[in-house]
């Protein structure tokens, strides 16, 4: 009998796809455990998960409710003949309803939440739409068309806090957890690229430049922290890559990263230690292995075949993601809520 191939370990292959889809399936309709990110401003306002958020109750918090949707949504495209389709194509029916849509923007108007969930959730919200559009237009008679209606009330307002917020906010966030700018405009400019809205893409292009584009010597000694989940100097130098053209960005990676010596880069080429899985902070840093992997795969894209920085980005890259892709599926359900999402973004980059 012949030796069933091994997997490529850089592959989102049909497998991987409908275990990630399973995971995904489970935690969207998981009220609790839960997380609220939610101010009260009165006795009426408590409430529990389901009433407040009708389209992402789940998944401990509403951010990873809104990314685990977006795995469904890509896997999904990606690989129409998943078993786990039609749970999926329910999932949305129930989740993503005009009227569960209408209650997730009337919540947003409420009293004392113009910042809830800026910016990551506002971002990944983004990025479900965009998703939700390209499964729309990869299968013209399919259902994603359905939701990328139902969906687009609740993205318009998101596009709107984020031309009004961007603008005026003077300072990135460097920050490698939720907070952090350069994820967040990472994945609005791929919104706004797929759906073809240039105002946004403008801004978030302006933005990227006004924030990063002076950067120099960015000092990898100091990753990571204690809770990271995201590089702040990796995620700067992957975004800055899409807003940046071919030679420009060239000249300001020089800047960013003068020595690509080990001696200087060594804390962003070596997954990080994590001491216990259990902790819902200490776990964050296997979602750093796998955002990181997702950024060096990009990054290796960006040098010539023969610029030993494109070997050394995907060395990298191939390191974190075999620390990290273990972790994403099973464990212990503050990491279990979140991490295959961050496994598909890298294994997709």
């Amino acid at each position: 009998m012949p030796a069933r191939p091994t997997p490529d370990p850089a592959t989102l292959d049909a497998a991987r796809a409908a275990a990630f889809a399973r995971v995904a399936l489970a935690n969207v309709v998981r009220e609790y455990p839960n997380k609220p990110d939610h101010l009260l401003a009165g006795p009426d306002d408590l409430a529990p998960p389901r009433a407040l958020h009708p389209a992402f109750y789940g998944s401990y918090d509403w951010h990873s409710c809104v990314h685990m949707h977006w795995l469904l949504a890509r896997v999904a495209r990606l690989f129409p003949g998943l078993a786990e389709l039609p749970a999926i194509v329910a999932t949305f029916d129930a989740h993503l309803s005009p009227a569960n849509v209408a209650g997730e923007v009337a919540y947003l108007g409420g009293p004392g939440r113009a910042t809830f969930e800026r910016t990551y959730g506002w971002a990944w919200l983004l990025a479900l739409a965009a998703e939700l559009a390209r499964w729309r237009d990869a299968s013209p008679r399919g259902p994603a068309a359905r939701w990328c209606d139902a969906l687009a009330p609740l993205a318009g307002a998101l596009v709107g806090r984020s031309l009004e917020h961007l603008p005026r906010s003077p300072y990135p966030i460097r920050a490698g957890t939720h907070a952090n700018s350069a994820f967040a405009l990472d994945l609005m400019l791929d919104y706004a690229e797929t759906v073809g809205h240039g105002e946004l893409a403008r801004v978030v292009r302006d933005q990227a430049r006004a924030w990063f584009g002076a950067d120099a010597a960015y000092p990898a000694r100091y990753e990571p922290d204690a809770e990271d989940f995201l590089s702040g100097g990796l995620m700067e130098a992957a975004l800055m890559r899409r807003v940046l053209p071919g030679a420009a960005f060239g000249a300001w990676l020089e800047r960013f990263v003068p020595d690509w010596s080990e001696g200087a880069i060594g804390a962003w080429l070596a997954p990080p230690r994590v001491a216990d899985r259990g902790d819902a902070r200490i776990v964050h840093l296997d979602g750093l292995s796998l955002s990181r992997a997702w950024c060096w795969r990009r990054l290796a894209r960006a040098f010539a075949a023969d610029d030993p920085r494109r070997a050394l980005a995907s060395r990298a890259a191939a390191r974190h993601l075999a620390a990290g892709l273990p972790q994403a599926v099973g464990g212990d359900y503050v990491g279990e809520h979140w991490l295959a999402s961050f496994a598909v973004l890298a294994l997709t980059a």
